[in-house]
């Protein structure tokens, strides 16, 4: 899962950069009295009780102006909000509550994740007590903080954190397996859904963008609870048009980053295109696992039309086309299919079941040892007359799986010799549909991996 998100918003200044600076602690914003001078959206990393968090710095939001500038600082606020998972309202505590305050406290009454008002400028006493004022906004809570020296904000994080961790725990809960469904415009990403849920539970249209927003449907499959994400088609950045597909493509993005497998969906009739590639390279990022779905194989292979078996060729040809131009996800299953024609449809679905359990799967640590302490013998690497040690492998975490290995030089690890480890455990086990992410770190023994560790022998599990 992605870090959280929280979004800093407020009327024109506020103090919402210098809170900004202040949870970073780094001068990441521009600071000044003049109203209007943060303009885009800043993105910046924080750790806060051993958890990270995205802060996101807006400009201010003026709702009733109509000046062009000012309402594209609107739009990129309102496409932060949209994205958070928490919004810090900042209202200035010196001044009191404003008729923009009162405007803006309207706009965030509707939001779906947590508004927490932030009474900023509290510097004395005097003003900290005043700060109640702010509860008349409608929110149950008020933090009179001040973000020039610190106080309160540590408060606020705190809340923040607890509330986003309880949340996370909650969606922890769900075992369902999500699948999301993502490709670029028209390439029949919301009919592939529709075959798969057996009924038209979205949109389809053969106008590019139809679907604006990333729809779950929930369904059970042989006993099993799936969440089908459809989206947004996603176009390269240049050819985004408005803010309002800029949201869509988001959310696309924000659908990969929280799914188990990601359905990348291709035009047979088109063949494969860039699109095709990047959005792929989406999901390999983000380390979901992943199957190729090559729609409307009907108009290349009438034969699935008439009901006999596709073209063994054309499958092949096409299946080594795709092998040659993407081969960052050689490890991505392919299934040809018709959305219009139902053809495979349910296949799709059991190949993306498989790639979630593969996506999921943890190999034993005295295993994984013995597969890569093999491989290594098999396989030496030299460099400079020095032989690279593997101390210890364990696998730390899943979803992708990763392996962290322990080794006398990490910079004898080289991303050559790294494909060859990988390929070695993906023999002893299959690991279809998912990256498989390799790890060297320095450790001067295998005593030192063990102890950094915290495991006794080669053989206990983690």
């Amino acid at each position: 899962m992605p870090s959280p998100v929280i979004a800093v918003v407020g009327r024109p200044n506020v103090g919402k950069s210098t809170l900004f600076n202040k949870l970073t602690g780094r001068r990441l914003a521009i600071v000044e009295d003049t109203p209007g001078v943060t303009r885009d959206r800043l993105y910046a990393q924080v750790e806060w009780l051993n958890r990270s968090f995205t802060i996101i710095d807006t400009g201010g939001i003026v709702l009733d102006d109509r000046d062009p500038l000012t309402v594209q600082v609107r739009l990129q606020a309102q496409l932060a909000m949209d994205e958070a998972d928490a919004i810090i309202f900042v209202c200035d505590a010196a001044e009191g509550v404003t008729a923009a305050d009162l405007e803006l406290a309207d706009a965030l009454r509707g939001s779906p994740v947590p508004v927490y008002i932030a009474a900023n400028k509290a510097d004395s006493t005097k003003v900290m007590q005043t700060a109640v004022e702010f509860y008349s906004l409608g929110y149950p809570e008020v933090f009179p903080i001040s973000s020039i020296h610190g106080h309160g904000v540590g408060d606020l994080l705190d809340v923040i954190a607890g509330a986003l961790q309880d949340a996370e725990a909650d969606e922890g809960d769900d075992d369902a397996a999500r699948i999301a469904v993502i490709g670029r415009p028209n390439v029949g990403k919301s009919s592939l859904t529709n075959g798969i849920l057996g009924e038209d539970r979205v949109i389809v249209s053969p106008i590019p963008g139809t679907t604006r927003d990333a729809i779950d449907t929930r369904l059970v499959r042989d006993g099993r609870e799936i969440v089908m994400v459809d989206t947004a088609g996603i176009r390269r950045a240049g050819k985004i048009q408005g803010s309002v597909e800029y949201y869509t493509v988001l959310r696309a993005k924000t659908a990969i980053e929280r799914c188990d497998v990601a359905v990348v969906v291709v035009d047979a009739n088109e063949g494969l295109a860039d699109g095709d590639k990047r959005v792929a390279g989406m999901a390999h990022e983000a380390g979901r696992a992943c199957v190729i779905a090559v729609n409307k194989w009907d108009l290349v292979n009438e034969a699935i039309v008439n009901g006999r078996n596709p073209d063994r060729v054309k499958v092949l040809e096409f299946t080594e086309k795709i092998r040659d131009e993407m081969p960052f996800v050689q490890y991505a299953p392919i299934v040809f299919c018709s959305a219009l024609h139902r053809f495979s449809v349910s296949q799709v679905v059991d190949v993306a079941l498989e790639c979630v359990d593969m996506h999921a799967m943890r190999v034993p640590t005295g295993e994984l040892n013995r597969i890569i302490r093999h491989a290594v013998e098999d396989h030496p690497r030299l460099e400079h007359g020095k032989q690279l040690k593997v101390y210890y492998a364990t696998m730390p975490r899943v979803k992708p799986p990763t392996v962290l290995m322990f080794v006398n030089d990490p910079d004898m690890v080289h991303f050559s010799y790294l494909r060859y480890l990988e390929n070695r455990i993906r023999a002893a086990y299959r690991y279809e549909g998912t990256p498989l992410i390799l790890r060297a770190r320095r450790a001067e023994s295998r005593q030192d991996a063990m102890r950094v560790t915290g495991t006794k022998d080669f053989g206990e599990d983690r």
